[in-house]
C-alpha cells in the first residue's frame, strides 16, 4: 500500500516544483534582496567587514575560473555539469550580494547626488541588484566568460577602492590606480588560459592599458569613497583659534565686494591623509581654486578645512558653490549659498 500511494505522490509534486521553479527563484531574489538591506545597514557603521570581503572575492575568482575546467572535465558525467554549475553560482551570488551591499552605503555617502560621481553608485548598486537575480545570473551572467570577467573585474575594482583607505590608509588617488590594476589583471585571469599563444604576449596591452587609462580619465567620476563632507558653513569672518565661522550666512545678498569664509568638515578613516582643496564658483564659473591642503582621518566630527575667497561684486540672485576636492580630481562634496 505504502510502495503503490509514494511514487504518485513524489510525480506530483516534482511536477508542481517544475511548473514553479522560476517563481520560486524570484521568491529566492527578493528573499536575497532583502538580505542584502540588512547587510547594507551593517556597512553604513562599521568598516571592520572590509578585512575579511578580500576572502569572499578570492572565493569568488577561484570558482569563477576554474568552473569551466571542471565542467569539461572527462571524469565528470554530462547530467552532474548543470548541479555543480547551480551549487557554483549559489555560492558566488551570496558573497557578491555580502561584499557589494556592504560597501554600497560607504559610496552612498561619498557621492555627490548632483555630480557625475553619483552615476557610479548607481552602477554598484545595479551589480548588488544583479547578484540576487538568479535567473539572470544562472543563465547568462554565469555561462559567458566575457560576461562573467567583467563583473568580477568590475566588482574586484569597486572592493579595491573602498579598502584600501580604510585598511592601509592610502590615498584616493592611489586606490583607484591599484585597483584599475588589480581590476586588469583579474580579466587577464579569465582570458589568458583560454588565448592563443600568440595573442598571450599582446593581451597585457590590450587589456590593462585601457583599463588603467579609463579609470585614470574618469577618476571624477568615481566617489572618493570612504572620504565625506559633513558640514558645510559660510561667514563674513573667521575666529582662526577657535576654528569657527563668526558671523556665519545662510542667504546671499547683493554686494560690490566681499570676502567670504568657507570651513567644510571632513570625515576620514583613522590615519588616513588626503590632499584636499576649495573651489569657488558664482553661477557656476569657477572664481578661485584654494591651495591644496592636507587632512588626516580619525576625527569624529571630521577634520575641518577653511579657506577665503575675495569676490568683486555679488550680482543678484547669484548663486554661490564651494566644491571640496582631492588631489586626483574626485569631489567629496559639495555647498551652495542661495538657490542650488
Amino acid at each position: 500500500m505504502y510502495n503503490s500511494i509514494t511514487p504518485p505522490i513524489q510525480h506530483s509534486r516534482l511536477q508542481w516544483f517544475q511548473r514553479h521553479i522560476e517563481k520560486l527563484w524570484w521568491a529566492h531574489s527578493a528573499y536575497a534582496l532583502l538580505l542584502g538591506i540588512g547587510i547594507m545597514w551593517l556597512g553604513a557603521r562599521n568598516f571592520a567587514y572590509l578585512r575579511i570581503a578580500v576572502f569572499h572575492v578570492a572565493v569568488i575568482w577561484l570558482i569563477s575560473l576554474f568552473l569551466p575546467t571542471l565542467l569539461n572535465h572527462p571524469r565528470v558525467p554530462p547530467n552532474w555539469t548543470p548541479r555543480i554549475r547551480l551549487v557554483a553560482n549559489f555560492f558566488n551570488k551570496n558573497l557578491y550580494q555580502q561584499v557589494l551591499f556592504f560597501v554600497l552605503p560607504i559610496y552612498y555617502e561619498s557621492a555627490t547626488l548632483t555630480s557625475g560621481n553619483f552615476f557610479f553608485v548607481v552602477l554598484v548598486g545595479l551589480s548588488a541588484t544583479l547578484s540576487t537575480l538568479d535567473i539572470i545570473y544562472d543563465r547568462h551572467l554565469s555561462v559567458r566568460r566575457s560576461l562573467t570577467a567583467l563583473f568580477f573585474a568590475f566588482n574586484l575594482f569597486v572592493l579595491i577602492n573602498v579598502m584600501l583607505p580604510v585598511m592601509w590608509s592610502l590615498s584616493n588617488t592611489w586606490t583607484t590606480r591599484i585597483g584599475a590594476a588589480a581590476a586588469a589583471l583579474g580579466l587577464l585571469s579569465f582570458y589568458f588560459s583560454a588565448a592563443k599563444p600568440m595573442l598571450r604576449i599582446a593581451l597585457p596591452g590590450i587589456i590593462a592599458i585601457p583599463l588603467i587609462v579609463l579609470v585614470e580619465l574618469g577618476r571624477p567620476y568615481i566617489p572618493p569613497a570612504p572620504l565625506r563632507l559633513t558640514a558645510v558653513e559660510f561667514g563674513t569672518d573667521f575666529e582662526r583659534t577657535a576654528m569657527q565661522i563668526e558671523s556665519p550666512l545662510t542667504a546671499l545678498s547683493p554686494a560690490r565686494a566681499l570676502w567670504l569664509y568657507g570651513l567644510t568638515a571632513i570625515k576620514a578613516p583613522l590615519g588616513l591623509k588626503e590632499r584636499v582643496r576649495h573651489r569657488w564658483y558664482v553661477n557656476d564659473k569657477l572664481i578661485w581654486d584654494s591651495p591644496y591642503h592636507i587632512i588626516v582621518g580619525g576625527r569624529e566630527a571630521g577634520f575641518r578645512f577653511w579657506t577665503r575667497c575675495f569676490f568683486d561684486s555679488i550680482p543678484p540672485k547669484a548663486k554661490l558653490r564651494l566644491d571640496v576636492e582631492t588631489e586626483g580630481g574626485q569631489l567629496i562634496g559639495r555647498a551652495w549659498l542661495g538657490k542650488p
